[in-house]
């Protein structure tokens, strides 16, 4: 066994092991507006629940050398925007939307997505994803290191709309069908994982 002291280690390696060790982790793949109406779309898998009542989930968006990116302007100057559940149909234009862009760069560009007007928020969706979360921003909690430097902003946000594709909702159960979903997974550096095999375990009473 191996003991390290995060403290000794530089925030790279910290990043490699988190990201190593907190594994599968689900990917929010996330729609924004500009203030000049650009729609920005970004994947975070620094992503997940937080809460039921109310419907909360949290987004970690890192910055880079203190500033912040797109999605966490956009999410704090308009206090909405969209969570998509990335699946497997979508996976390999998700990463195109990783890329580095200007504010004024749609990454939606870089794809073959198209988007969806939404319901409550001004946000639009994304049309080809089978499950999408219209969200308000709940509560933006700004993370800084030990020297005090801002290194990333986490976002809680709430769920005011749910859209569910008629292939993977069951409305007569209200379950999501995850074999029809084939969510996909964050691992370490380039690496995703499918569903794979599933088990049950009975919790006890």
């Amino acid at each position: 066994m191996y003991t390290l002291d995060p403290q000794q280690l530089t925030a790279k390696d910290n990043y490699k092991f988190m990201s190593g060790s907190v594994v599968p982790r689900p990917i929010a793949f996330v729609t924004t507006l500009s203030q000049e109406g650009i729609v920005n779309a970004a994947p975070f898998s620094f992503f997940n629940v937080v809460s039921s009542d109310p419907p909360l989930l949290s987004i970690s968006i890192g910055r880079k050398a203190g500033e912040m990116k797109d999605t966490a302007r956009n999410i704090l100057s308009g206090k909405e925007l969209v969570v998509h559940i990335c699946d497997e149909s979508i996976v390999s234009d998700m990463n195109e939307t990783a890329a580095m862009l200007e504010p004024h760069e749609s990454e939606l560009d870089r794809t073959n997505l198209t988007t969806v007007p939404s319901t409550v928020v001004a946000v639009p969706g994304i049309q080809e994803a089978l499950i999408r979360m219209e969200c308000t921003l709940h509560q933006h909690i700004p993370i800084s290191n030990d020297e005090g430097a801002p290194v990333s902003d986490l976002m809680l946000v709430r769920i005011v709309q749910y859209h569910f594709s008629e292939n993977v909702y069951d409305p007569a159960t209200k379950y999501l069908l995850m074999d029809k979903l084939k969510p996909v997974s964050r691992l370490a550096g380039n690496d995703y994982a499918k569903l794979g095999e599933r088990f049950t375990v009975i919790r006890p009473v």
